[in-house]
């Protein structure tokens, strides 16, 4: 027997394919033998073992044929989270080899007197492995096959009964049974770990004029971020931060009398990654203020990042945990030619990495204590594999609701090979994917391959550290394009504000991805009320997401032929519930396009149905597969349509032909 091609299954199942609590998971096989004999499978799952369960029993769910010749499938649903076990089983149906056998026999007129007796030993076999109802009826038809009181027919009659095969089957004969050699897992994350919208921003600058911000001056903030439908807050370090080497405003190497340092620089005398800055409160100060964002349906993200300034505890307390130059000094952190004077590494090789990482893993428990579920984890990329895989895991296994995203921007198999080892979320190069080719062929990567397995795309068009070039012109437009690609491409989004939202776009020079005056070395002072921030059509397109459960996944995505290389449509459906994008790529001009639809039940042949832009509340009615959508950007870049079937007659509508 040969079990082959299980699926899903990731790289032979090294690592673990990813689901949502609810999600069903199917599965296929390829189960065949030598010979003739009728073939029988199995899906086997169950949790993963334990210390409170060490071997949990497998659940059986019978693997159905397909049409492709020696396919099999069936489908489970886990029902708690955290990480579950599957695998296949295979053996010869040796009751419904004799029956597919005695039939042809009958048709053929041949004498089947000795095949009833076989399928009496058969059913006997089955009667001592039944119990109950089961072991007597099997017992009894197999007494039965050898009546000769009884004709032929009616013994043959017997023998043929589809509920006598199937209560055989119940009890097969596994002596010789072959199981898939691997045995496969999936880890079941929560709804937010597939759909949630992120926003970022930095407390220390939400102070009066001319002083650092606090926990409880952020936590007045939180309306604002409720109100525009962000469900994840996400702060960077709140840490103490290092005097030596502080670097100054715009990124210099000396900072000045009152220059704030940057949050990545973490460690001071007043302690480390389990302490917060002074100015911006205490632990109780946070306590309140994440406590405030839970009553307001946010959860509070943590930015972890590994590192240590100078100044850090562990720098003196641990030095063989940061690495050396050939002087004796400590290595810092660089990206050659960058260089980050303020920070110093660690040294996932030191001979004591178990007490590094057991340390280094103390730090997400300390907050998780504390409630915090969420955790944006900086440059996860520079730190080992080993560590992030068995960190994840020990987390993951004590509290399976936690979140991680991944803030690597690097190659491609070394930010897929983070999320195969655990990260739940992973940032993208989403925020470089700008013209209509670059954005089908992304998204045709991050859903139509193997990766929709394992890797959560989290989509941002800005961040602290970038500044993206289509960004720099202060078109409102041009923000607007990248905020509704982000929230309707992707399940998952965020953005830095309010640096979005006010469109910032000076750069720290030409040809530059910083900003100028980066929030990350200097207070900003944010005026959240001036009357050309995006915050309306942001909170519309929030609102938009919650309301519309196409876009709270990705694997639905597909999209639509236009006749302009400036025009991206695309749509999404769950159930009943589909939307039609269709976005304008210039900003500065306005641009129409033939859209052809491919909605099987809306767009057939000569039937017209509704469709209903989201965003500026216009209706119109479409005919068929071929329509044309034009967009002007000073309007609204993009048109979301709701679309439905008509509920009155057609005629009633005035047709967008």
């Amino acid at each position: 027997m040969q079990i082959e091609r299980v699926r899903p299954e990731i790289d032979g199942g090294r690592f673990p394919i990813k689901r949502i609590l609810g999600d069903k998971i199917d599965v296929s096989a390829i189960v065949y033998a030598d010979g003739h004999d009728v073939l029988a499978c199995a899906l086997l799952y169950r949790p993963a073992p334990s210390v409170g369960d060490p071997d949990p029993p497998w659940v059986s769910v019978p693997l159905e044929p397909t049409p492709e010749p020696d396919r099999f499938v069936a489908s489970f649903s886990p029902d708690t989270l955290g990480l579950w076990q599957y695998t296949v089983e295979a053996w010869i149906d040796r009751y419904g080899t004799f029956r597919r056998d005695l039939k042809k026999r009958v048709e053929a007129a041949q004498d089947v007197s000795v095949d009833i007796l076989d399928g009496a030993t058969l059913l006997e076999q089955a009667a001592r492995d039944a119990t109950g109802d089961d072991a007597r009826s099997l017992a009894d038809i197999a007494a039965r096959l050898r009546d000769h009181t009884l004709s032929l027919t009616e013994r043959i009659t017997l023998a043929l009964d589809s509920g006598l095969c199937m209560a055989a089957a119940r009890h097969p004969d596994k002596r010789l049974a072959s199981r898939y050699p691997g045995v496969l897992e999936v880890v079941v994350d929560p709804e937010k770990a597939r759909f949630s919208a992120w926003y970022e921003l930095f407390p220390r600058s939400f102070g009066p004029e001319g002083r650092h911000g606090t926990f409880a001056d952020a936590e007045a903030r939180l309306p604002y971020v409720a109100e525009m439908g962000f469900d994840v807050l996400y702060l960077p370090p709140i840490h103490p931060i290092g005097q030596t080497n502080r670097k100054g405003k715009n990124n210099t190497l000396v900072a000045e009398e009152g220059d704030v340092g940057s949050p990545w620089a973490i460690g001071a005398p007043e302690g480390g990654h389990t302490a917060v800055h002074p100015s911006l409160g205490t632990l109780d100060d946070f306590d309140r203020f994440f406590q405030a964002a839970e009553r307001l349906g946010i959860d509070v993200a943590l930015d972890i990042a590994l590192q240590a300034s100078p100044d850090h505890p562990w720098v003196h307390e641990h030095p063989s945990w940061f690495p050396r130059r050939a002087d004796g000094t400590a290595r810092y952190a660089e990206n050659p030619p960058k260089k980050y004077q303020d920070i110093h590494p660690f040294e996932f090789e030191t001979e004591e990495w178990p007490e590094l990482w057991r340390s280094l893993e103390g730090i997400f428990r300390f907050w998780i204590a504390r409630g915090v579920r969420f955790f944006r984890v900086d440059n996860p990329h520079t730190k080992a594999l080993p560590f992030w895989e068995w960190l994840i895991r020990v987390i993951k296994r004590d509290h399976p609701e936690v979140v991680f995203l991944s803030e690597a921007f690097t190659r491609p198999a070394l930010m897929y090979g983070l999320a195969k080892r655990g990260f739940t979320q992973s940032y993208t190069y989403f925020t470089w994917r700008v013209s209509k080719d670059e954005i089908t062929s992304y998204m045709h990567d991050l859903t139509k391959t193997e990766v929709v397995e394992f890797y959560r795309p989290n989509f941002w068009p800005n961040t602290p550290d970038i500044l993206p070039e289509h960004l720099q012109n202060r078109e409102p437009s041009a923000f607007l394009i990248r905020l509704v690609l982000a929230a309707t491409l992707s399940s998952s989004y965020g953005m830095y504000g309010p640096a979005f939202e006010l469109m910032e776009h000076k750069p720290l020079r030409e040809g530059a991805e910083e900003y100028a005056d980066s929030e990350k070395f200097e207070l900003k002072r944010w005026d959240l009320r001036r009357p050309d921030s995006l915050r309306p059509m942001i909170s519309r397109v929030n609102r938009i997401r919650m309301e519309h459960p196409a876009l709270a996944r990705n694997d639905n995505l597909r999209f639509f032929h236009t006749d302009s290389d400036l025009v991206l449509a695309y749509g999404k459906t769950h159930g009943d519930d589909t939307l039609i994008v269709v976005v304008n790529l210039d900003p500065y001009h306005r641009h129409g396009a033939w859209v052809e639809l491919d909605l099987p039940g809306l767009t057939d042949a000569g039937r017209g149905f509704e469709v209903h832009d989201l965003l500026s509340g216009a209706r119109y009615t479409f005919r068929g597969t071929r329509n044309w959508v034009e967009i002007d950007p000073r309007t609204s870049p993009a048109c979301v349509f709701h679309a439905r079937r008509l509920a009155r007659r057609e005629n009633d509508y005035e047709y967008f032909l």
